[in-house]
């Protein structure tokens, strides 16, 4: 039967909308129309919005009776493009210059199809067998190409915010264990107890990171038991990375009170900058006090398949590493992975259960991916990654995250040019900080004003999206590129929407507007 025109209800074709041999004609025309509706709404987009409001869109969605099913894939789709495909936000559309969203390859939608047909659960291998193998090649080839060595191991993750909880852990326990042991932990200063229960450790834990790393280190701290001021802010240079001279400082600071560094965290690429902290004075700093390096190259993590690979030098002398695929590889979401230098210290999310994974398979070698995970049930998202590979390989996807870092550097030069607008630092990837500056004598809250009108004027208009952030208390817009696509004349463009969007602000302040300096 075919699924695009199903009769009225009857409990007994309930089975027919199961994919096995019986259905796999229907699941072919299903996913052909499907896949030409997106195929035709992605041709025919010319603007990355419609500007839809949640008020204008939400008695759409909520008057959606989901008792009363359609029973016809077409009048579900032809729904769907009221309540989603029409009002979506397209990151593929070069103007479209907001978060870190990547317009996607398509060998990895390919993947898409595969794996959400096939349903492997990558937990254990009788559920998944060849793809447990391909998810383990990926890290292997990943931690290859860091440089973390024969000891190496991971697993992939829902993205950068679980990989970067799950390095926590490992280094949280690690820390733990050795302080209780003694083992390759720095002589405390006299007069400093040595710790001999967990309890006496626990409190004592600090993690170091920039006042520029992501929110999920801190939120990381909270999920492990903690609490947020066990991180150590760490302040950042001119170019927004971290100070490896404050964090010897701080890193001291904890050796004098007795306090242990479990974590110091290096970002390559942080999410409003892209800057990249100075891997190799970190690690000297996290050698000399026995704290686990961990760098969080989410964003950055492009750049091991790019030309600029000499960014992160020192990436490799980590003890973990956060790479999210579905930023800069291209990938959809989610995929996402976080690597160790040692397989071991793994163990620490290690639980067995006897009708998952019994301790006699490890016995027998047998690989069960759910021994490393903190997640259990996993969709095989190293597919997209694998196809793309073995489709485009490596080096294309390294000239695509080339080419949007070029476009930044030649937006940062318009920018600077532009006398209209301030831009705070010089990427080293592809972001761009940036506030529309009036005049000079102009009111700065007035300023953070016209700022915050003009990124949610260019949203509601639809014709751009731009992203936000706040830098020394002050309002600020962002460009964050990541499509090979867009081009300068592109980012012109919206630069003049924004400013056109401020003039129409100020005009209508009480004050006389002050004129462009």
């Amino acid at each position: 039967m075919d699924l695009l025109a199903r009769p009225a209800e009857d409990p007994a074709d309930s089975r027919t909308y199961l994919l096995n041999q019986k259905t796999a004609q229907d699941y072919r025309t299903a996913v052909s129309e499907s896949v030409a509706r997106v195929g035709a709404k992605i041709a025919g987009t010319d603007r990355p919005f419609t500007g839809i409001t949640v008020d204008g869109l939400a008695p759409t969605v909520s008057g959606i009776d989901l008792d009363t099913p359609l029973h016809d894939t077409a009048a579900a789709l032809d729904e769907l493009e009221e309540v989603y495909l029409r009002d979506a936000v397209y990151f593929h559309h070069p103007r479209y210059l907001a978060h870190l969203n990547c317009p996607v390859v398509i060998p990895a939608l390919v993947g898409e199809v595969v794996l959400s047909a096939v349903n492997s659960s990558l937990d254990t291998w009788d559920q998944s067998a060849g793809g447990t193998l391909i998810e383990r090649r990926l890290v292997d080839w990943t931690a290859e190409r860091i440089g973390l060595g024969e000891a190496a191991d991971g697993i992939f993750t829902s993205g950068g915010s679980q990989s970067n909880l799950q390095a926590m852990l490992l280094a949280r326990d690690e820390a733990c264990r050795r302080a209780l042991t003694g083992a390759g932990v720095p002589s405390p200063e006299p007069g400093t107890p040595a710790p001999s229960r967990l309890t006496d450790v626990l409190p004592r834990l600090r993690i170091l990171t920039s006042e520029c790393s992501h929110f999920s280190i801190r939120k990381s701290a909270t999920l492990l038991g903690m609490g947020a001021e066990a991180v150590i802010s760490v302040p950042s240079d001119e170019h927004k990375r971290m100070r490896t001279a404050d964090l010897a400082d701080e890193l001291a600071r904890c050796h004098r009170d007795g306090l242990i560094p479990m974590a110091v965290v290096a970002t390559a690429g942080t999410t409003d900058f892209g800057s990249i902290d100075p891997l190799p004075g970190i690690a000297e700093l996290c050698d000399r006090y026995g704290a686990w390096m961990h760098v969080d190259a989410a964003y950055g993590c492009g750049l091991l398949v790019s030309r600029r690979r000499a960014l992160l030098a020192g990436i490799e002398r980590a003890d973990s590493v956060t790479v999210d695929y579905h930023k800069s590889f291209f990938q959809p979401v989610s995929s996402s992975a976080v690597l160790v230098r040692d397989r071991a210290t793994l163990r620490h999310v290690t639980y067995h259960a006897d009708y998952l994974n019994p301790r006699r398979m490890a016995e027998r070698r047998i690989p069960n991916q759910v021994d490393k995970s903190i997640q259990t049930t996993r969709r095989f998202d190293a597919l997209k990654l694998w196809l793309t590979l073995r489709t485009m390989g490596a080096a294309a996807v390294g000239e695509l995250f080339d080419d949007v870092i070029d476009r930044a550097a030649e937006a940062w030069k318009l920018l600077h040019d532009d006398p209209r607008f301030s831009v705070v630092v010089e990427p080293q990837l592809s972001t761009l900080v940036f506030r529309y500056v009036p005049s000079t004598d102009q009111d700065p809250e007035l300023c953070d004003r016209v700022n915050l009108h003009a990124r949610d004027a260019l949203f509601a208009s639809g014709d751009a999206i731009v992203a936000g952030t706040v830098v020394d208390g002050r309002h600020h817009l962002k460009f964050t590129l990541l499509n090979p696509e867009t081009t300068l004349e592109d980012i012109a463009a919206v630069l003049d929407l924004i400013a056109e969007h401020a003039g129409a602000y100020l005009a209508e302040q009480p004050r006389p507007a002050l004129s462009a300096r």
